[in-house]
């Protein structure tokens, strides 16, 4: 049952998509993100950001987590890039979103403490999404700028952008 952020994600993006005149559906086959489509992505995720008031910084990283592409926004925090890069980053060495890793390293839990690892790359709050076609992971997204229900807003409109022009 999609909760109720999933389901703004989802409308938002298929008003953005059919404002733009584009199909919303197998516009492209990928296997691996390339950087025209990481340029593709970053741009939805930018303007959606900009409709939401925050000047966020976009970091995609590659199947492996190797840095595929950074854009900051103009008055983006300097200290986002890293944390957008690390979000990006940790999505994909984790297999899983930011947000859910979240709750799994709170202070008792399973993986308390692993952001102390990777020689500190690890995020443990919103704003990293794992990029994923038929089970495969080919990349990571990860959004900061703003709140974390912000940044967790615009990776998961990122993922759904992903859903919507990849097949």
């Amino acid at each position: 049952m999609p909760t109720d952020i999933e389901k703004l994600v989802r409308e938002a993006v298929r008003e953005s998509l059919k404002a733009t005149g584009e199909p919303t559906r197998n516009k492209k086959k990928i296997e691996y993100i390339s950087l025209s489509d990481a340029k593709l992505l970053a741009e939805k995720v930018e303007q959606k950001a900009r409709e939401m008031g925050v000047n966020a910084v976009v970091a995609i990283a590659d199947e492996g987590g190797n840095l595929k592409l950074c854009e900051c926004m103009d008055n983006s925090y300097l200290a986002s890039r890293d944390i957008a890069i690390n979000k990006a980053y940790t999505v994909v060495a984790l297999k899983m979103s930011t947000a859910k890793l979240a709750t799994l390293a709170k202070p008792g839990d399973p993986l308390y403490g692993i952001q102390h690892t990777n020689g500190g790359r690890i995020v443990i709050f919103g704003g990293g999404d794992v990029l994923e076609l038929g089970g495969k992971i080919f990349g990571g997204l990860g959004v900061s700028g703003g709140s974390a229900e912000q940044d967790t807003a615009l990776s998961a409109y990122g993922k759904k952008v992903c859903e919507e022009y990849f097949s």
